[in-house]
């Protein structure tokens, strides 16, 4: 009997917001929100943005006045609206319009024949030139005479042909927080959604581990570009170069696996499975593959799904455009024959389009066997029946699309058709596209749809493509798409792509539902996460709502056993309400264990058949089998 890996929370933050509880969900779909969830979203935003906080139980705006949440919409609402989802990149990243760089110059020789200038001693190159003659002056300074050409960089700056990205909401600062100790800005992201997921679960994280065995739990995380802020890679390799000295924790803190073990050491305490897979654009979904083989073998119990990147930088933009990949100035002016750019609409999934935006975000899935998740009263959020990988073959470039994402979308669809029947497929089924705006995806991904509707006989396949909302965040892209299928599952309404006017003429949509805006949707059975990555790396995942995924657990568990869970279940549920409460008014209370809980090894008891680790109720359990009893 195959364990089926069910969802049973979902945290973290991009442009929307925040995850848990659908907050950057519903802000998508604001304006189709009923009045009591419009309400709340806008409160949630507010304390997110830092714009409102809690004082003493009441509401203060940021001069300490008072604020009814009633009437937050109505004070904020437009500011809360700017300050989130794609628009133009803010200065806590970078100036856009006099972006810093260094302009190359090359000094010539005056009518003297000569370069002269003074300079503090210690300032001089080494070893020094042979064209440059010195001479110490009073105060430890010097004159230097060239008597040749002398290259030179200096600071200067320029105007930056790309202006948008999906940032974090505007105010929201993860480091304020907790001690973030000269962190890179993805790594607080991190932390961030690591807690929001696991407080979001209902459930205290130290009861779940002591209900496994210590290594049946397990994270699974990555980001791509490692982190390429200040802190991390980026300084590492810029401060040489800017004069400055290299820290001690740039290299370490810029690793691709930081995320994880940051989840690890500092959040969770775990000492089961450790995983890091990067796969571009889907390696949230290659980490989930890992958790769901892992689950659905036995191997591991408890896993944490994440990936974040915060890459909004002159340098990872540069890399980028001069691929031709994001959407600029120029070419959006040309789409539009405007001369005025909207940056709210840069990215165009499926409709006529120049480019991807690129946004920033950590998403942060909490997974278990489906027992476990029943005898712990777990809240279901859907289950996911498999994640396929598949590269692309030989190709000429690295970066074109190739065949492998067929293989994903067409075995996911086969997959799905074979446990609910075709019929759910072709009526109750619906895609979270790659969509990344750029005019070659829209006709090579929108032709894999085609023709697997074809196939399958589907009419009508609903597309839904959240880069239109938080850019192209990267690593956590799936991530981001599978919080808008939670969404959807929960509140039935099918995100429309509001950023384009039409259609593109060369999308192949003959078979799918692709609107300009949201629309209210019948009950939703399954969703298909897709991702078509740089390098091919491609990957689907087959994602089952609660509502089914409860029908199944109650064919395979029994009405007894469903029982039991439904009175669980109400603590939990009321935990979940208590927790979603307090992050709404913006009391996060993040989990940052730093040196909380270290293990002491001379504690470790060790015998022929387990191993006690300190802190945990359960042993790990050796096995007590030969897997290879067929070869003696």
């Amino acid at each position: 009997m195959t364990a089926l890996p069910v969802i049973v929370g979902m945290g973290g933050i991009n442009a929307a917001g925040r995850t848990s509880f659908h907050q950057g969900y519903r802000r998508i779909v604001l304006d189709n929100l009923t009045a009591d969830a419009r309400q709340e979203t806008f409160l949630g935003l507010a304390t997110l943005m830092n714009l409102v906080s809690l004082q003493e139980g009441e509401l203060r705006d940021q001069q300490g006045n008072l604020v009814k949440q009633s009437d937050i919409e109505a004070q904020f609402g437009e500011q809360i609206i700017a300050g989130t989802l794609i628009r133009k990149i803010e200065e806590n990243h970078f100036d856009v319009d006099a972006t810093p760089w260094q302009q190359k110059m090359t000094l010539t020789l005056s009518d003297e024949q000569a370069i002269v200038f003074e300079a503090r001693r210690r300032d001089l190159p080494q070893p020094i030139p042979s064209s440059w003659l010195i001479e110490d002056l009073a105060d430890k300074k010097v004159k230097v005479t060239i008597s040749a050409e002398l290259d030179i960089k200096h600071d200067s700056t320029r105007d930056n042909p790309i202006k948008a990205a999906g940032q974090l909401p505007t105010g929201f600062d993860p480091a304020s927080m907790y001690n973030s100790r000269y962190q890179p800005r993805g790594l607080q992201a991190t932390i961030f959604a690591a807690t929001d997921a696991i407080r979001s679960t209902g459930l205290d994280w130290q009861q779940i581990m002591n209900s496994v065995e210590p290594d049946q739990i397990g994270t699974y995380s990555a980001s791509v570009v490692g982190q390429v802020n200040d802190e991390g890679l980026g300084g590492l390799i810029r401060s040489r170069q800017q004069g400055e000295r290299v820290s001690t924790k740039q290299l370490a803190l810029g690793l691709n696996t930081m995320s994880t073990d940051f989840i690890n050491a500092y959040v969770t305490g775990n000492v089961g499975t450790t995983f890091t897979t990067s796969g571009a654009c889907a390696t949230f979904l290659y980490n989930l593959r890992a958790a769901v083989n892992d689950i659905q073998a036995g191997r591991t119990r408890v896993a944490v799904v994440a990936s974040s990147e915060c890459a909004i930088t002159p340098e990872i933009i540069e890399g980028f455009g001069n691929m031709g990949a994001l959407a600029n100035e120029e070419g959006l002016k040309r789409l539009d024959n405007t001369e005025t750019v909207d940056h709210r609409r840069t990215s165009r999934p499926f409709g006529e389009n120049c480019g991807f935006t690129i946004g920033e975000g950590a998403q942060v899935a909490i997974l278990m066997d489906d027992a476990l998740a029943l005898s712990l009263g777990a809240d279901i959020m859907g289950s996911v029946a498999d994640v396929f990988v598949n590269a692309d073959g030989v190709k000429k470039s690295i970066t074109a699309p190739g065949p492998g994402n067929y293989i994903t979308m067409a075995k996911s669809v086969a997959l799905a058709a074979n446990i609910l029947g075709a019929e759910a497929v072709q009526q109750r089924s619906f895609i979270l596209a790659h969509g990344s705006s750029t005019p070659q995806n829209r006709v090579t991904e929108s032709l894999i749809y085609h023709r697997v509707a074809q196939t399958f006989a589907i009419d009508n396949w609903k597309v839904a493509a959240p880069k239109a909302y938080v850019g192209h965040t990267i690593a956590p892209a799936s991530g981001d798409q599978l919080a808008m299928a939670l969404g959807v599952f929960s509140h039935n309404i099918m995100p429309g792509i509001t950023t384009i006017d039409k259609v593109a003429d060369d999308v192949y949509n003959q078979h799918l539902d692709i609107r300009t805006e949201h629309y209210q949707c019948a009950d939703m059975d399954i969703a298909f996460i897709n991702s078509k990555g740089f390098g091919g790396n491609n990957a689907t995942a087959t994602v089952l709502s609660p509502k089914v995924t409860m029908e199944m657990l109650a064919k395979r568990h029994g009405s007894d056993v469903m029982k039991a869970y439904a009175v669980t279940n109400q603590t939990v549920t009321a935990a979940q309400t208590s927790y979603q409460q307090q992050a709404d008014l913006g009391q996060y209370e993040l989990i940052y264990r730093f040196g909380d809980g270290m293990i002491d090894e001379n504690d470790i008891v060790i015998s022929q058949t387990d191993m006690q680790i300190p802190g945990f109720d359960k042993a790990i359990a050796f096995t007590k089998t030969n897997p290879y009893q067929d070869m003696f």
